[in-house]
């Protein structure tokens, strides 16, 4: 049993690192983590709370997840529960009760409270007890839901929480559920850019750019993994790179709607101007003030570079457009960047944007068929992508696949 300096040591260390961390998506999967520690139980779910439902956006279990690769974890898809007594989930987001479960099979039939025993039965994974918190903020609003799964006792069976982990987790509960909101705030701002540049071009959707940055974490995950990179480095990394790469092509606002706008194929004209919308991107993150105004000015810049330099915009100055010295091609233009002269976050939004473009329906062209998307991708192996990053990225396609369905566009 840990002793209360221990408990306190462990949580004012957990507010400490959650409120270094930006972005929602890895916010939520360490809060998730980070309880399952703090409390030594096998499995968990967290649910974003979003009007009148919950969306189960991270789900851990050590032993349905047991054969999986260190570095690999299970996308959760879009599974949804209404706010209200037909779920332990939904009622303890809809009353800001805590319940702690020793056995959800042995419910008391008036219980206002059920549990779905379908997942169970999928998996042949035997849920005993929970702890099932509410995440309120300091302004009272449920903003989610923790659910942990079967507490291991000390020999290694499940047993029932202890009133320890009630009170532990009480402050853990406030502590996360202020940074989720300080986390959707930021996010919301990021998607409230891309709106605009949404606006502006039809051709692309919103979703688009959770998937490219879903993919792009996914993708850099594996590559870090056999690099060998450390683990907070890659938890770092991860935070700043999703954001980034859901800025990509933000550029887009600064081209004419005569060129964004049009139907069909562009002159060689029109289509140097519609290049610079990587520049236009870049130049939106002047004043470099954080890790993220730099990966965004770099991936906006970057992510259309090709690993043979037949890419742009090359090395071109952000303020003249000219090129840098040195970098001048005969016909006036700027060499393009090649091989790892390309920023690891540029080679890797390349391949999650080309996907994602090809894989979905726009309205020029209607989706490809995955194995024409695949056969189009290794063909551009080592003339347009990184080759190593292109053999990660096709090592981890059913990952790319679970994410492609968390994020659908509004018409799948």
């Amino acid at each position: 049993m840990k002793s209360y300096n221990d408990t306190l040591k462990q949580l004012l260390n957990f507010g400490l690192e959650i409120s270094q961390i930006k972005d929602i998506d890895f916010l939520l999967e360490k809060i998730l983590s980070e309880a399952r520690t703090f409390t030594n139980c096998d499995a968990g779910t967290i649910y974003v709370k979003e009007g009148s439902w919950l969306y189960a956006r991270y789900s851990q279990n050590d032993t349905v997840h047991t054969l999986l690769e260190s570095h690999r974890k299970s996308v959760y898809t879009n599974i949804t529960i209404p706010v209200d007594n037909s779920s332990i989930a939904g009622y303890v987001a809809a009353t800001g009760s805590m319940l702690n479960i020793p056995d959800v099979y042995l419910l008391d039939e008036d219980a206002p409270y059920s549990f779905n025993r379908s997942f169970d039965a999928m998996t042949s994974y035997r849920t005993c007890s929970q702890l099932v918190f509410p995440l309120t903020s300091m302004r009272g609003e449920t903003v989610g839901v923790l659910q942990l799964i079967n507490a291991k006792g000390p020999d290694g069976p499940t047993v029932a929480f202890q009133g320890d982990d009630e009170s532990g987790i009480h402050y853990f509960a406030v502590t996360a559920a202020n940074a989720i909101e300080r986390a959707k705030m930021t996010r919301e701002i990021i998607l409230r850019m891309n709106r605009m540049a949404e606006l502006r071009d039809p051709k692309e959707t919103g979703p688009h750019v959770n998937r490219v940055a879903a993919y792009s974490v996914a993708l850099y995950e594996s590559w870090a993994a056999s690099k060998g990179i450390p683990g907070d480095e890659v938890d770092r990394t991860k935070d700043i790179l999703r954001m980034a790469a859901m800025l990509h092509d933000v550029g887009k606002v600064a081209i004419s709607d005569t060129i964004l706008k049009k139907p069909g194929r562009f002159t060689p004209d029109e289509y140097d101007v519609m290049k610079l919308h990587t520049v236009f991107g870049a130049r939106l993150f002047p004043d470099l003030y954080s890790e993220l105004d730099e990966a965004a000015a770099s991936v906006a810049l970057n992510h259309h570079e090709h690993w043979d330099g037949n890419g742009y915009p090359g090395h071109v100055s952000l303020a003249t457009l000219k090129p840098l010295p040195g970098y001048e091609q005969e016909d006036g233009r700027a060499r393009g960047k090649k091989g790892e002269e390309i920023p690891l976050f540029g080679r890797i939004v390349a391949i999650a944007d080309v996907y994602d473009a090809l894989s979905n329906r726009r309205c020029y062209k209607e989706a490809w068929d995955e194995s024409a998307v695949l056969e189009e991708l290794r063909k551009d192996s080592g003339c347009v992508f990184d080759p190593e990053l292109m053999e990660v990225f096709l090592r981890e396609i059913e990952t790319f696949r679970q994410i492609a369905i968390q994020f659908p566009d509004a018409h799948s």
